[in-house]
């Protein structure tokens, strides 16, 4: 899962460890005193005791030693070069983190852009302002426009003065989705005006979405987020490469 440092606070996502300190073996709780959230934990070879862990974003396997006194951390391989901590840290930790951050985005308020029945989402933070946003919004219209990708833009104002205003417009328009293609479209000759009156409940939306990009750790604009083909989440910071579009949006 690559989340680099984006998701300081991914921890307050998930649901609470499987298991209390007071169950865990002495070692164990050694490294939960020092950050380690235990996920759970999975049989493992050789008499020893596997443990899934979140540590600072990633998943780290624990290997308890048959005398429960001494703690193995990393992957270990079998004899045809298997890695066996890969399953369990999938299945307790990736897992889970993936599926509780796109139920924060689904809940999010975002202008779909795109058939509702594609086949993959593709979630952005994005600001009006933001020339990196359009050029993603341009380097996307292949597979949006052939009905394979929808766009879900989380709309953030964080740019100029007038950004939340305009994220505002947007999603106070009677046609969200038609409003954000013309203002996309236009780019830099958009007419786009912001709301100097922003209606309570458009406002609350607004500060959801902000309070989301901050409690992902995330400080600028597109941040895209999308499912590799495990169905973890990935992120990408800015306009990606185009070498980056296929895995980002899939095949074309």
């Amino acid at each position: 899962m690559r989340f680099k440092a984006l998701l300081p606070l991914t921890v307050a996502l998930l649901a609470a460890p499987l298991l209390h300190a007071e169950e865990l073996p002495k070692p164990i709780q050694q490294l939960q005193a020092k950050g380690a959230v235990i996920k759970g934990s999975f049989d493992a070879p050789a008499g020893l005791r596997g443990y899934a862990a979140e540590y600072q974003n990633n998943g780290i396997a624990l290997y308890l030693t048959a005398d429960g006194k001494h703690v193995l951390v990393g992957s270990l391989f079998d004899a045809n070069g298997q890695d066996l901590s890969a399953e369990p840290l999938q299945k307790l930790v990736y897992a889970p983190m993936s599926k509780a951050i796109w139920a924060k985005m689904h809940n999010s308020a975002w202008i779909a852009d795109g058939k509702p029945d594609a086949a993959r989402i593709v979630y952005v933070f994005s600001d009006p302002n933001c020339p990196y946003c359009n050029m993603f919004w341009q380097q996307a219209r292949p597979w949006v426009e052939s009905g394979k990708v929808q766009l879900r833009h989380i709309m953030v104002g964080i740019i100029r003065p007038d950004s939340p205003g305009k994220s505002a417009a947007l999603l106070a328009a009677k046609d969200p989705a038609a409003a954000l293609q013309a203002h996309e479209k236009a780019g830099k000759g958009s007419t786009l005006k912001a709301l100097t009156e922003v209606p309570q409940a458009v406002q609350e939306k607004l500060e959801r979405n902000a309070a989301l990009m901050e409690e992902l750790g995330l400080a600028a604009t597109p941040a895209i987020f999308y499912q590799d083909e495990q169905g973890n989440v990935q992120s990408q910071q800015g306009a990606p490469r185009p070498e980056m579009l296929g895995e980002i949006l899939g095949k074309r």
